[in-house]
C-alpha cells in the first residue's frame, strides 16, 4: 500500500508486527492502539482501514483517525471505501465522545482527497510535521 500510494518501501518484519499489534489488542496506557475495518468480498478482503484515537483538549473530546487508507485496485470507485467510511462516520455519530473525523493524505494525490471531499471532508488547514526516529525500539 504505502509503495503505491506514496512510493515507500517498508519494512516487512516491522509493518507485520505492527499490524500484529492491532489485531492482537495492544494498549498504551490502558488505550487500544487501534482497530481495523475490513470490506470482504467473497471472503477476499478488498479494503481496509485502521481507525486510532486523539484527545482534542480544544474540543473537550475524541478526534477518530482514519489510517492505511487502501482499496484492492480492481474495487475503486465501486463504493469499497465510501461503505468503509460510512461505517466508521455512523459508529462515531452514535457516540457522544467523538467530535470528528480526521486522516491525512499525501499532498499529491489528488484522486484521494477528491473522494474524501465527495465524503464530506475538507482540508483542515493544517499541515503535518514529524520527526521519526530511524531506529524503533524494541517491542515486546
Amino acid at each position: 500500500m504505502a509503495e503505491e500510494t506514496e512510493g515507500k518501501s517498508l519494512d516487512g518484519a516491522t509493518l507485520n508486527a505492527g499490524i500484529e499489534a492491532v489485531v492482537m489488542g495492544a494498549e498504551s496506557d490502558g488505550v487500544p492502539t487501534g482497530r481495523y475495518l475490513v470490506a470482504e468480498v467473497d471472503g477476499r478482503v478488498v479494503g481496509a482501514l485502521m481507525h486510532t484515537w486523539e484527545w482534542s483538549d480544544w474540543r473537550n473530546g475524541v478526534v477518530w483517525w482514519l489510517q492505511s487508507v487502501f482499496v484492492e485496485p480492481e474495487f475503486r470507485r465501486r463504493g469499497v471505501f465510501r461503505l468503509l467510511y460510512e461505517t466508521l462516520r455512523s459508529e462515531a455519530r452514535i457516540d457522544e465522545r467523538v467530535v470528528g473525523l480526521r486522516l491525512y493524505v499525501e499532498r499529491d494525490n489528488r484522486g484521494a482527497q477528491a473522494t474524501y471531499a465527495r465524503l464530506g471532508m475538507s482540508s483542515s488547514g493544517y499541515t503535518v510535521m514529524e520527526e521519526l526516529f530511524t531506529e524503533a525500539p524494541e517491542r515486546g
